[in-house]
């Protein structure tokens, strides 16, 4: 990990790097957006660090596991190594407040709208806030980007890369 301080993109997972299908844990459910890999390089050759939150309530609704979930990351993390992307660090939040499960049923202030996400990344790296931003698909994403003073862009699909492209153009 570097100590150099540097703007974050936060990523939500489902609908901004992967079609939201509905509780993706597994490899085999997941479908790339179209320009995923591309925009997280563009955003690692910008000097971001890239990072990954999202709300995982699958885990919490017995659809898959906490390690289906890890396994799925991993993936995704070697994926895009193969095409020189790098995700610096993911979090996931796997309760629920009405979850059926009573060991994840709970109102985490890691999931989203709420930014325990974001402030633990913040907290674990050298992020200056300055400067950083939030992608999502959902207003829970940009309401979890304000709770933390940096800016949320709202993803409606399409090519993620050049959605990038157009945020990042005029911030350099």
């Amino acid at each position: 990990m570097t100590s150099e301080r540097k703007p974050a993109a936060f990523l939500d997972r489902d609908g901004v790097l992967n079609r939201d299908d509905g509780y993706i844990g597994t490899i085999e459910r997941f479908h790339w957006i179209e320009g995923a890999a591309e925009a997280v390089k563009l955003l690692n050759e910008a000097g971001y660090f890239v990072f990954v939150i999202s709300n995982q309530s699958g885990v919490a609704r017995g659809k898959f596991t906490e390690e289906d979930v890890e396994h799925l990351h991993d993936w995704m993390r070697a994926e895009l190594q193969k095409q020189n992307a790098l995700i610096d660090d993911i979090r996931f939040c796997p309760f629920h407040p009405d979850a059926p499960l009573t060991a994840y049923r709970q109102d985490s202030d890691w999931r989203k709208p709420k930014p325990g996400m974001l402030v633990d990344l913040m907290d674990n790296w050298p992020v200056e806030t300055n400067g950083s931003f939030l992608i999502g698909d959902k207003d829970s994403d940009l309401r979890a980007a304000k709770a933390v003073g940096i800016d949320g862009y709202l993803f409606a699909g399409g090519n993620l890369a050049d959605f990038v492209k157009s945020l990042i153009s005029g911030r350099h």
